[in-house]
Formats: C-alpha cells, structure tokens, sequence
C-alpha cells in the first residue's frame, strides 16, 4: 500500500477513540489526515481542503453518514467514499453502494481490512483522475495537472468543446488561458481551421480594426492592395481575444455586431463580409465590476459569457506544482539536449514553498534558467534565485501593523492545514465563527 504525499483523506466518527484509531492508522501510511465528529464540521473541511477520501460512520447525532454520502455525491464528483458501520445490513451496504459508497466496513474491521478498503479507493480515484485528464495530457494542449481544480477545467475544455459557443477564460495572468483556448479549439469540430490568437491590448487602437477586419485598396493612405483581417485568416476556425478588457467601448461595439450578425465591414469598404468563426475571450480583470463602471458593454460581456472558465492560480494548485517542476525540467533538457539535472530535496522544498506571483509562466521561466545555467547533475538551493535563496533567512521589517501581523499569521495557519477552518480555529485559539469574520475582514 503506497500513500501519495497529496492524498488527503477525511474521517469522520463520533466517538474520538474510534477516529484516534483510524487516524494514527492511516498517519503511519504517510496520508495526511483530516478529522471531524460530526457532518456539520466534515462539510465544513470539504468546502474548505481537496478531500480525494472520505471515511464516514453511519450512525451520528444530527445528520447521518448517509446524508453525508448524498453531499458528497451531489456536491463532489472527484471523490471516492467508505462507510463504516457498528449496525452492519445488507440493506445498508446496498444503499450505501447506491448512494456512491467505495466500500462498507462493518465494525471491528482489522488494520488490514482498513488499508485494503482505502487503498482500493484510492486506486480507482487515480485511475479515473488519469482517464479525465487526456486533454491536459495531449501534446497539443499543453496542460498539466492532477490537482482538483485543474479537474475541473479540463472538464469545463472537454464540454465546451463539444459545442460552437463563444467561451470567456478567466485568470490570472500567466495561469494558461491560452492554452486551455487552445484545448478547446484543437477539441473541437474546428481543429483542421487556424486558430488565431490577438492580445487586444499589444495592437494599438489605430490599428486594430484594420489588423482584426481587414482593408481594401485605397481606404488610407498607404493601402495599395486589398488586405484581409485576422477574422477573415481565421474563416472557419477560432479567434482567440487575449485581454478583452482592453479593447476600446467603439471596437466592442464591432466585436458585438460579428457576434450578432456574423458579419464585418472590410475598413473602407460598405459591403458586409460574412464571418464563420469561433470567438473565445480571455481577461485578467473582473468585467463584470467594468461593466459596472461603464468601461466594458453589457451585451458584450453576456455574449462572451456564454461558457465561463476560470483558470486557477498556482497558489490554489499547489498539488501540481512538483509536476510541472518535474515537466518543465525534462522539457528544456531535451530542448537543450542535455540529461535531465535532479532537483534536491531542499531546493525542492524551496520552490514548492514560493508564492509564484506569476504562476505557471514564472515556473516555467524559472525552471528554464535552472536547466540552461546547471553545470552539474545536481539542482540544489544555491542555483535558485536569490530572492528565493534568502527569504526564508530574512528577518521581518518592524515596520508593520498589528492587524498586518495578524492577517500574515492567520493565513500562515491556514496555509499549513490545507484551509481546514475548523483546525486554524483550534491552533489561532479562537472559534470558528471568530476566524470566520476575521476572513471577511481580511477579503
């Protein structure tokens, strides 16, 4: 039975002799372990940790094991469940299977009998977990990830597409929305056309109705031949629009007519062209509080946002971040066409720790000029960068508040249980409800 250092399982009883048993069981297997007694608390984790197992008892004051299940089954999908029992039926068993139980343990159950149950579980979750994940996988798509939310967007690029929907990807800049706009294309009935990406915010105003719709001879001064635009390059494939928000509200409303009527006038020209392409859109900034403030159309952003999908940032996937260590270290070896250098523990420590403002694209360029600057087989702390190097070493500035303090230490906790309120709450001293509104001050 081999644990994988990210698999969290959560095991919930009340009687704390029987969770204590459990608990130490799987700790000694190297699983990392949450706890709660009641469904209540047990609903609280889920909302708060990726859970990948959940043992649950079946009789407990309130709400029942089964009531759990159905949470479990209506609310996570990318979860495998046990039950566990003192009252063992084969009515129970059956329901509990229905209800989209793994297993169903009568009590006492052995040490082994536990081990098999969990690790059978878990097989099948990774098993599945592998089978959803071909697009990430796909060498066109350029996705990596096994984390939960990562799940979830290759679920979102597997359904969308499916369909001919315009698609709006959110997102931090360097999260990958290009790459999950390029997932859907090469996915898509469209994949044999061109997919053409624009970064609304790199062409400058004046040129970008000519660059997006074209010109014909003679529309200014210069034109000496007729040229088409990106929407005519792209006739049956996808338009890609990075950085939407940028776009002035005079081309949004152009952007809207295509949308509408499916057509685009050539600059200097009154005849319409017909236009038969996908559009997908990607923004790092909230359109809707734009829309708001008058500087992005509200038909626009509805027309857009017909699939939404939001790209996680590398703090919310930390599970995958030794996996794109390890992808982009193999990549640029064999770019480089040298042996792929080790990482050592420490420094892989290290980097797991960083914050990665820049998310993905910064791995990647990190991780790159590790490759190319190792001169021995051997990635270690030394060959990180120096602001990743020294702080952990660097003593904090007396210059802060008391309340920024606070926030540093509470997200600090948080961060070291997995978002687990109720056990931040245990460890701050405090009750939930208390950690409760200290994070709303803190959003």
């Amino acid at each position: 039975m081999t644990a994988h250092p990210t698999e969290k399982i959560l095991v919930v009883d009340d009687t704390p002799g029987t969770l204590e048993v459990i608990k130490r069981n799987l700790d000694s297997k190297g699983y990392n372990i949450f706890t709660a007694t009641n469904v209540q608390d047990a609903i609280e984790i889920l909302e708060s940790t990726v859970i990948d197992l959940t043992i649950t008892d079946f009789k407990m004051p309130g709400a029942d094991g089964f009531d759990l299940l159905r949470h479990i089954l209506e609310n996570y999908k990318d979860m495998e469940a046990i039950m566990i029992t003192g009252f063992p039926s084969l009515q129970g068993a059956v329901r509990a299977v229905k209800i989209g139980a793994e297993e169903y343990l009568a009590k006492p159950f052995t040490d082994e009998e536990l081990f098999t149950a969990v690790s059978h579980a878990l097989n099948k979750l990774r098993k599945r977990r592998k089978s959803v994940l071909y697009p990430a996988q796909s060498p066109h798509h350029g996705l990596i990830g096994e984390s939960q939310v990562m799940q979830k967007v290759c679920n979102a690029i597997r359904k969308a597409s499916k369909t001919m929907a315009t698609v709006l990807i959110c997102g931090e800049s360097g999260t990958g929305k290009e790459i999950v706009a390029r997932a859907i294309h090469y996915g898509s009935q469209r994949a044999s056309a061109a997919f053409i990406p624009i970064n609304c915010g790199a062409i400058p105003e004046n040129l970008l109705e000519s660059e997006l719709f074209g010109y014909v001879k003679g529309a200014f001064t210069g034109a000496t031949e007729s040229r088409a635009g990106f929407f005519q390059t792209a006739d049956k494939g996808t338009i890609f629009l990075d950085e939407i928000s940028e776009a002035s509200l005079a081309m949004q409303v152009k952007l809207l007519r295509i949308l509408q009527d499916k057509e685009a006038f050539m600059l200097g020209s009154s005849q319409p062209v017909k236009i038969d392409v996908r559009i997908m859109a990607a923004t790092n900034k909230d359109l809707e509080a734009l829309v708001k403030k008058g500087l992005f159309r509200e038909d626009l952003f509805y027309r857009l946002n017909v699939i939404s999908i939001n790209v996680p940032p590398l703090r919310e996937r930390a599970e995958d971040v030794l996996l794109l260590i390890r992808h982009f270290t193999a990549k640029f070896a064999k770019e480089l066409g040298k042996p792929a250098p080790q990482i050592s523990a420490a420094a892989m420590q290290t980097l797991k720790g960083h914050h990665w403002p820049g998310n993905v694209r910064e791995l990647e360029n990190i991780i790159q000029r590790l490759v190319l600057m190792c001169e021995s087989e051997m990635i270690d702390v030394a060959d990180l960068p120096s602001f990743m190097r020294f702080s952990a070493f660097r003593e904090e500035p007396l210059t802060r508040t008391l309340d920024e303090v606070e926030t540093a230490y509470i997200k600090k906790v948080l961060a070291s249980v997995g978002e687990n309120k109720t056990r931040a709450a245990g460890i701050l001293g405090i009750d939930r409800k208390t950690l409760r509104e200290k994070l709303e001050k803190i959003k």
